[in-house]
């Protein structure tokens, strides 16, 4: 940990913060910030996440780069290409990775908690051998109907995506970022082109976007759903789609009214 010491001191000192200062921007005590320039204590991960976003380095610049040498030029590279991100994972008495949930309500305490292991290790966890052994997942409980004919409530199995420039034209993903939290969409790869992601909805009525990757924290590939909601028997996602919008055009009528 010998650069992070030498890291935390020199951004703070090139931002012109007192030790106290940085100490309440990642609200934690001023002496735990001298004891981490002076090497007498090692950061948390939280506080080097922490303190990775609020001088805007990567996580891996923190704890291996050299940030005070003059010469020091950051990682040249796509955004999402396979730099170093830490996971916080859970495991079974067996050592096996457990697959955390994310209820929805949980859902902004993770955009500041994902990468905090007391954050992880508090939320439900469970297993589905089916998935195999190959990589590591998550679930995450979705809400709305811009992915119909699944319905809001449906949680979404993700396996972890480290690069994303990888990621194939229609993907269905869960992404964790920044400005949006967390969504669940079908990914139209542009990284290499644009540093973007294009968002879609399988549901017509949602315009597409375009997504920052600076501004993404995780990806995550769908790969299995649990729902208690069984699909509609013989009916197209246009006609879901018909119904949705009738549905919003009755209430606008009933608020109108009101």
């Amino acid at each position: 940990m010998e650069k992070v010491t030498s890291n935390i001191r020199h951004l703070r000192k090139h931002a012109g913060y007192t030790q106290a200062q940085l100490a309440e921007k990642l609200e934690i005590k001023r002496s735990l910030v001298g004891a981490y320039e002076e090497g007498r204590a090692e950061p948390k991960l939280s506080t080097l996440v922490n303190v990775a976003r609020l001088f805007e380095v990567s996580l891996d610049e923190l704890i291996t780069a050299d940030l005070s040498d003059p010469n020091y030029k950051p990682e040249v590279g796509q955004p999402g290409g396979g730099k170093l991100r830490v996971l916080a994972i859970t495991v079974d008495q067996d050592d096996r990775e457990n697959i955390e949930l994310v209820p929805y309500k949980a859902s902004a305490g993770y955009l500041n908690g994902y990468a905090d292991p007391e954050f992880i290790e508090e939320l439900p966890r469970f297993r589905l051998p089916t998935l195999g052994s190959g990589g590591t997942y998550r679930a995450f409980e979705i809400s709305g109907d811009s992915m119909l004919p699944l319905a809001s409530g449906t949680v979404i199995v993700g396996r972890y995506v480290e690069d994303w420039g990888t990621l194939k034209d229609g993907t269905p993903c869960i992404i964790v970022s920044g400005k949006e939290g967390v969504v669940f969409k079908r990914v139209f790869n542009k990284v290499k082109e644009a540093a973007t992601l294009r968002l879609h909805s399988d549901n017509p009525l949602y315009v597409p976007y375009e997504l920052s990757v600076d501004d993404v924290v995780e990806i995550w590939e769908a790969k299995s759903y649990i729902s208690s909601t069984f699909p509609i028997a013989d009916i197209s996602l246009d006609k879901l789609s018909s119904i949705v919008l009738d549905l919003q055009k009755e209430m606008l009528k009933l608020k109108k009214a009101e």
